[in-house]
């Protein structure tokens, strides 16, 4: 049997590692890399980086490669990659799983504002501050390039590349993050607005309650909706249960 994982996100290293405990019998398990960050957090097995060239490339290599079952766990954001998964699951006829983890859901005291897209997000701003926290990636700075009365503050896991804002002050830094260290940013750069995607997780929401601490506004950038008719579950359990439904993955050894 043939697993492929579409990974990138703690959920998909956390699925690797439980199959590599419970090792499967006659079990190959790969991990697909987009290949976007350097320095990746590899997870056990099987690993490959780069695209697959779209849908029918993605088709062609479970085809050639004896693909058995597909894992899409990648980022809530890869839209397009989800998209181009369960195109290419259905035309090799392999079984596909998204494993997505649950989103944030905002608590009393927050003051969110949901946008459909980070241009919509960028349109928001100038009414709701001057010193921004960009959460959002290296990505898409693109949005925010043209917003030259504002500051912002951007993190990210490598350097973002222009277009991007022209006041701007950059932080390369990798989750997860403290809620103390995010009360000391937002005080020390006097961040009055914060932008992110909702990427869901325990990693990065501690920026989310220094926010509320602090009484400033979140923009949050909601997720691109999932393809129609696709299994979902929001746990790297969940997907290894799923997966025993489907032949794969015995009881984890003691």
């Amino acid at each position: 049997m043939h697993v492929l994982i579409l990974g990138g996100t703690t959920e998909a290293r956390g699925l690797a590692e439980l199959l590599a405990a419970a090792r499967p019998a006659a079990t190959t398990v790969t991990s697909s890399l987009a290949g976007r960050v350097a320095g990746p957090r590899l997870p056990p097995g099987e690993v490959r980086v780069g695209g697959f060239g779209g849908a029918d490339g993605l088709a062609a290599w479970l085809r050639d490669h004896r693909v058995d079952v597909l894992i899409d766990a990648t980022h809530p954001f890869a839209g397009t990659i989800s998209r181009n998964a369960a195109l290419a699951a259905t035309t090799a006829h392999v079984p596909l799983l998204m494993l997505r983890r649950p989103g944030w859901v905002p608590v009393d005291g927050d003051d969110w504002h949901p946008v459909g897209s980070l241009a919509e997000a960028a349109g928001a701003l100038p009414a709701l501050g001057r010193r921004v926290f960009l959460t959002t990636g290296r990505t898409g700075l693109a949005a925010f390039a043209g917003l030259d009365a504002l500051w912002f503050l951007v993190r990210s896991v490598d350097a973002p590349e222009p277009p991007y804002p022209a006041r701007m002050e950059t932080l390369l830094e990798r989750g997860p993050f403290t809620l103390d260290g995010e009360r000391e940013l937002i005080r020390r750069h006097r961040v009055d607005v914060l932008v992110t995607k909702d990427s869901g997780g325990a990693a990065t929401a501690p920026k989310l309650e220094a926010a509320r601490e602090a009484g400033i506004p979140v923009v949050v950038v909601r997720r691109p909706p999932l393809p129609d008719g696709v299994a979902v579950t929001d746990t790297p359990e969940g997907a290894l249960a799923w997966l025993r439904g489907h032949g794969i993955g015995g009881q984890a050894s003691g």
